[in-house]
């Protein structure tokens, strides 16, 4: 009975604080001044969510990949101390190997260059 009890009042709470929340958070149309982008004091030519390039976001998105390649490069210089020889290389190998093919493949693609 007790778990039904605070299972009842758990809702009427999160329920009161969504209404709460709503009827603050309310916009109005006078507060379109606050709501639009500054522009050094002018008003907007465009909208500013329209002008956003595609290729800037994929160069960001390589950068991060090749960055966590970076963290899968940095551990096998203290792991050949932990396994032998052959399977050091052969780890290594296959490891530097994906990450060429992946930038062979965005090379090829025609990602990697800025301007077309």
């Amino acid at each position: 009975m007790k778990i039904y009890q605070s299972m009842i009042l758990t809702s009427l709470i999160l329920t009161m604080l969504i209404l709460i929340s709503f009827l603050i958070s309310k916009k109005s149309i006078l507060d379109l001044n606050k709501t639009s982008s500054f522009e050094c004091g002018f008003m907007k030519m465009n909208s500013s969510r329209k002008s956003f390039s595609i290729h800037f976001f994929m160069i960001a998105i390589i950068f991060l990949m090749f960055d966590v390649e970076l963290t899968l490069i940095l551990p096998m210089i203290s792991s050949m101390k932990m396994m032998k020889i052959k399977q050091w290389l052969k780890s290594s190998m296959i490891i530097l190997m994906l990450i060429s093919y992946g930038l062979y493949h965005e090379w090829y693609n025609g990602v990697i260059e800025w301007s077309k």
